[in-house]
């Protein structure tokens, strides 16, 4: 194997050893610091007595988030999404997470060539929280249903939108004589209508009108069905990524017992499957364990699972 697909295998979780571990290890553990290092900096108390470390820990992490990224854009042609040496590495550098990679050290360079205020770098630098997302699986999960479901939520949050609008109005209506500072106008009861259809109700403003009082029940009311309307959509989606994700593991698996055997490469292939798909060890055991069971009582790669009864291959209506 050349040097350059080494590294693509210890950056991207793909070596089989230790030392990709290690790898990814260091990098949660270097961007955790620098988490830590942000928020005490915040502390006047603390970033004039300990400066020169602050500034000397920030420069090796700079480096070292430089080096990673440099590295990310010359290995990536390794990935067959990314082959062509400059439009695979232009493709690349556009991704999601490349972008957050970006973002983890230009800002610390452009201090060179702008006059930026330390404040806004420190709270910019929070960006590297971000390249968490890489090496958890929840996250990965969490952002791969955010993604799935983007265009539930942007429904959800126009009839939101519209709602707010109708309840900024109705209160305008009713208690703009009462109380002029508070809704004198539908932009000022705006902020009324958000907190109590968010049914955070901070209590700053409230109706004192019996007809703005019964009004405000009204709104909050249609507020607590409002904010069960994403946890509604965050479950449904989560549930439907965690089905896709046993799918495509039992694919593979399948892919893999078609011989009978499951051999140490397919094993270590099958394992890495199984950390990209972000799936517990007693799922993938669980599966492993159904498609042994009809394997051995039929002596061919069964079409449904014997526990849920769900079929292992999708209904697309051709023959494998």
């Amino acid at each position: 194997m050349s040097l350059r697909y080494r590294i693509y295998q210890l950056l991207d979780h793909r070596h089989p050893g230790i030392a990709s571990k290690i790898v990814d290890i260091s990098i949660m553990l270097l961007i955790t610091l620098n988490v830590l290092a942000v928020i005490l900096e915040s502390v006047d108390e603390y970033y004039l007595t300990y400066q020169p470390w602050f500034d000397g820990f920030e420069l090796l992490s700079v480096s070292a988030f430089s080096i990673e990224y440099f590295l990310r854009v010359w290995c990536c042609v390794e990935n067959p999404r990314f082959q062509d040496p400059v439009r695979g590495r232009m493709r690349y550098m556009l991704t999601p997470m490349a972008i957050v990679d970006l973002l983890a050290f230009l800002p610390f360079y452009l201090t060179y060539f702008f006059e930026l205020d330390a404040r806004f770098l420190r709270v910019l630098r929070l960006v590297r929280m971000f390249k968490l997302t890489r090496y958890s699986s929840a996250l990965d999960l969490l952002l791969a249903v955010i993604q799935r479901e983007a265009s539930a939520f942007i429904s959800a949050i126009f009839v939101m939108v519209i709602i707010i609008i109708i309840a900024s109005s109705g209160i305008y209506l009713l208690e703009h004589e009462t109380q002029p500072e508070a809704f004198g106008s539908i932009p000022r009861a705006i902020w009324w209508a958000t907190v109590t259809l968010t049914t955070v109700g901070y209590g700053d403003v409230v109706p004192l009108t019996p007809l703005g009082k019964a009004f405000g029940v009204l709104i909050t009311i249609a507020g607590v069905g409002m904010a069960a309307m994403p946890a509604g959509i965050l479950a449904s989606g989560f549930s439907m990524e965690i089905q896709k994700r046993r799918e495509l593991y039992r694919l593979k698996l399948r892919e893999a017992l078609a011989d009978g055997v499951i051999s140490r490469a397919e094993f270590e292939a099958l394992k890495l499957s199984q950390q990209e798909l972000g799936l517990e060890e007693e799922e993938a055991e669980t599966i492993l364990d159904c498609e042994k069971i009809m394997f051995q009582k039929t002596g061919k790669i069964p079409s449904h699972c014997p526990h849920c009864g769900q079929p292992l291959l999708p209904n697309n209506g051709n023959k494998s």
